[in-house]
C-alpha cells in the first residue's frame, strides 16, 4: 500500500541528523561519572540579558572611578544567577528575598567584621550557618542559600566602618534592584522556557537511542556483553526524563501552559519503554533483523517529526509531520509478523496519541516560600559548611592568603550535598578555576591597562557564564573565574590576582571535600550492595509484568528499576567506585549487566503481549 501522505517529511530541514551528536556522546560518558553536560540548556537570551545587567553598573563604576560600585556589578550578576527555573510569581519572590536579605548581609557582614581584629573569622561561619538554616526551610531554597552565603563571606572579607559598610550595601542594593527590574519588568523571558529545553533534551536523547539501533543494522549489539559504558542510552534517557520530571514539580503552582510538558513526559516514558524492549530485542536478536530495523527507523522518523512539529510556531501552519509519522507506524504494525516488533510499534503510536495525563493539585504560590520543618540533612549541611569555612580561615591565616573570601566562596558553592556531589563539584571547581585563571592571566597580559576592551570582555564573559550555567559546571566556572579576575583587576588592581583566585579555589574546594569526609560521611552502600538493590528493583519490574499488573504500576516499578540501575552503575565510577576498585569489588561489576538484562526482558514481555493482542 503506498504511503498516504509522504509529502510532509520531504521538505523538513529538521529531519536531518542533528550536528551535536558528538557533544551528547561526551555527555553520556560524563553523566556516568556524575558530571553533568546538557547542551540543550544553553540559553542565549538569558546570557544577553545578564550581559546588559552586568555591563551597565560596570560602565558606571569605571566612568565614576568609584570602586565601591564593584558591589553593584557582582550584585547584578548574582541576581541573574539567582533567577532559577520556576513560575513567575515564585521567581519574583525568590529574587526579592535575595535582594533584601543580600543587602542586609552586605551591610551586617562588613560592619560587624570591622568591630575587632579577626572578627570575620568567627562571623563568616556564623552568618553562613544562619543563612543555610533559614533557606533550608524554604522549598527549593538551596540556590538562594548558596548565593546569600556567598554574599556573607564576601562582605566579611571587606570589613568597613558603618559609613563605608552602608555604601557597600547601597551599591549592592542598586545592582540587585537593577537586575531585578531587568529580569521581571524590562526584559522578561518566558518562565516556561526551561521546560521546553528539558522536553527537547528528552526527545533528542530518545532520538539518539533510536539512531543507535538503526546504525547496528544486522550486526551484533555492543551491550551483548557487559562493558564500562553498558546501557548508555537507557541511562541518559532516564536521567533526562527525571530532569524534566523534577522541573515539572517546581512548576506545580503554575496554572497554565504545563499540559504540553506533562504530555511530553508521558509520551517519552511510553516511547522509552518501547525502545528498551526493542534494544533488548537487538541484543538477543529476536525476530528478523529486517523487522527490528524497520521499527527502529519508524521510531526515529516519528521522533524527528515530533521535533519538527514542536519547533513550528503556533498559528503558522498546522502540524503535519507527526500525523504522517503516526500513520506510518500504524501501517508498519499491521505488516509485522513478530509480536515484539509489532508491540513496540503499537506502543510508540499509542504514546503520541495518548491524552494529557492528570496533573497534581496546584499549590498556592505563597506556599513556596512558607517555612517548612527543618530537616536533619539541612542542619548537617549547615554544620559541614561551617566547619569548611573554619578550615579555610585557618588556612588563610597560616598561608597568608590574599583573597581568603574566594576560598570561602569555594566552600559554600562546592559543598552542596553528600560525598558524590561534593567530589564531582570539587574536581569541576578546581579544573574550571585553574583554566579560567590561566585564560584571564593571558588576557590581562595582552590587554594591559586598556579599560574599554577589558570592560567589553567582562560584559561578554558575564553573558556567556549565565548562558552556560545549566550546561556544565566546569565550563561555567571557567567563565566565572575569568569574569571575577578581570573585574577585580579593573576595580581593585593588584599583583597576582589570577594566581590567587586559582590557589584560593583549590584550597576552598579541598576544604569542602574534607568537611564532607569528616562530618557524617555517606559513601552509600557498597558496590555489591547497590548491585543487589538494583537487581531486586529490576526483578520487581519483571514480576509486575509477569503478573500483568496495571499499566500505571508497571510504569512506576520500571522507573524505580531504571533509577536503581543508574545508582549502581554510577557507583562504579564515582569516588566510592575508585575505592571499590582498589578493594577488589570490581569482580562484582558483571552483575551490572544483569540489571539491564532483567529490565530488557521485562520490557520485551510486556510489548510482546501487546503485539499478541493487536487486532488483525
Amino acid at each position: 500500500m503506498p504511503d498516504p501522505a509522504p509529502a510532509p517529511l520531504a521538505t523538513l530541514p529538521l529531519m536531518r541528523r542533528r550536528p551535536d551528536s558528538m557533544l551528547r556522546w561526551v555527555a553520556r560518558r560524563l553523566e556516568l561519572r556524575s558530571f553533568g553536560l546538557v547542551p540543550e540548556h544553553f540559553d542565549l537570551a538569558e546570557g544577553l540579558r545578564a550581559a546588559l545587567a552586568v555591563g551597565a553598573p560596570l560602565t558606571l563604576a569605571l566612568a565614576s572611578g568609584l570602586s565601591v560600585l564593584g558591589w553593584s556589578v557582582f550584585a547584578a550578576f548574582w541576581t541573574c544567577l539567582c533567577d532559577a527555573p520556576a513560575p513567575d510569581a515564585v521567581r519574583r519572590r525568590m529574587l526579592g528575598t535575595f535582594l533584601g536579605a543580600g543587602t542586609a548581609m552586605a551591610f551586617a557582614g562588613s560592619a560587624l567584621a570591622a568591630l575587632w581584629p579577626m572578627a570575620g573569622l568567627l562571623l563568616g561561619p556564623i552568618l553562613v550557618f544562619a543563612v543555610l538554616l533559614a533557606c533550608g526551610r524554604i522549598a527549593y531554597g538551596g540556590l538562594l542559600g548558596t548565593l546569600l552565603g556567598v554574599v556573607a563571606v564576601v562582605a566579611v572579607g571587606f570589613p568597613q566602618g558603618l559609613h563605608l559598610a552602608g555604601a557597600q550595601a547601597l551599591a549592592f542594593l542598586a545592582g540587585a534592584t537593577w537586575a531585578f527590574l531587568l529580569i521581571t519588568l524590562l526584559w522578561p523571558i518566558d518562565a516556561l522556557r526551561p521546560l521546553v529545553r528539558a522536553s527537547d533534551a528528552v526527545i533528542v536523547r530518545l532520538l539518539d537511542m533510536a539512531e543507535s539501533l538503526v546504525s547496528l543494522g544486522e550486526g551484533p549489539h555492543r551491550d551483548g556483553a557487559w562493558h564500562s559504558e553498558h546501557a548508555e542510552h537507557r541511562r541518559t534517557v532516564r536521567l533526562a526524563v527525571e530532569r524534566l520530571r523534577s522541573l515539572l514539580d517546581r512548576y506545580a503552582v503554575q496554572t497554565t501552559g504545563l499540559a504540553p510538558h506533562h504530555q511530553a513526559l508521558a509520551t517519552a516514558e511510553t516511547l522509552f519503554g518501547a525502545l528498551i524492549a526493542l534494544d533488548q530485542g537487538f541484543i538477543e536478536q529476536v525476530g528478523s533483523a529486517r523487522e527490528r530495523l524497520a521499527v527502529a527507523r519508524a521510531c526515529r522518523t516519528a521522533l524527528l517529526a515530533w521535533m519538527h512539529d514542536r519547533a513550528t510556531p503556533p498559528g503558522i501552519a498546522e502540524p503535519a509531520a507527526l500525523p504522517w509519522a503516526l500513520r506510518r507506524l500504524h501501517a508498519l504494525a499491521r505488516g509485522l509478523r513478530d509480536d515484539l516488533c509489532a508491540g513496540c510499534t503499537l506502543a510508540m503510536a499509542q504514546a503520541f496519541a495518548a491524552p494529557v495525563p492528570p496533573t497534581a493539585p496546584l499549590r498556592a504560590a505563597g506556599g513556596v516560600l512558607r517555612a517548612r520543618p527543618l530537616s536533619r540533612a539541612a542542619v548537617q549541611q549547615a554544620l559541614r559548611q561551617t566547619a569548611g569555612l573554619v578550615a579555610v580561615y585557618a588556612a588563610a591565616l597560616t598561608f597568608g592568603l590574599g583573597y581568603p573570601y574566594w576560598a570561602a566562596m569555594a566552600v559554600v558553592v562546592v559543598l552542596q550535598g553528600g560525598v558524590r556531589v561534593t567530589w564531582a563539584r570539587c574536581l569541576e571547581r578546581i579544573l574550571g578555576s585553574v583554566l579560567g585563571g590561566l585564560f584571564a592571566s593571558a588576557l590581562l597580559l595582552l590587554g594591559g591597562a586598556e579599560t574599554v576592551p577589558l570592560a567589553c570582555l567582562a560584559t561578554l564573559l558575564a553573558g556567556v557564564a549565565i548562558a552556560l550555567r545549566a550546561v556544565n559546571y566546569t565550563v561555567f566556572v571557567v567563565f566565572l573565574t575569568m569574569l571575577f579576575v578581570i573585574v577585580t583587576a579593573m576595580l581593585h588592581p593588584g599583583e597576582g590576582i589570577a594566581a590567587a583566585r586559582m590557589i584560593d579555589n583549590v584550597i576552598g574546594s579541598l576544604a569542602a571535600l574534607l568537611a564532607v569526609f569528616l562530618l557524617w560521611p555517606d559513601f552509600g552502600a557498597s558496590l555489591p550492595g547497590r548491585i543487589a538493590e538494583g537487581i531486586a528493583a529490576n526483578r520487581a519490574y519483571f514480576d509486575a509484568v509477569s503478573a500483568a499488573r496495571p499499566f500505571a504500576e508497571i510504569e512506576t516499578v520500571r522507573r524505580a528499576a531504571g533509577l536503581a540501575s543508574i545508582e549502581a552503575e554510577t557507583a562504579l565510577h564515582d569516588l566510592g567506585g575508585l575505592i571499590n576498585r582498589t578493594s577488589g569489588a570490581m569482580a562484582h561489576a558483571q552483575g551490572l549487566g544483569t540489571l539491564r538484562m532483567l529490565a530488557g526482558t521485562a520490557a520485551m514481555a510486556w510489548h510482546r503481549r501487546l503485539g499478541e493482542n493487536r487486532s488483525v
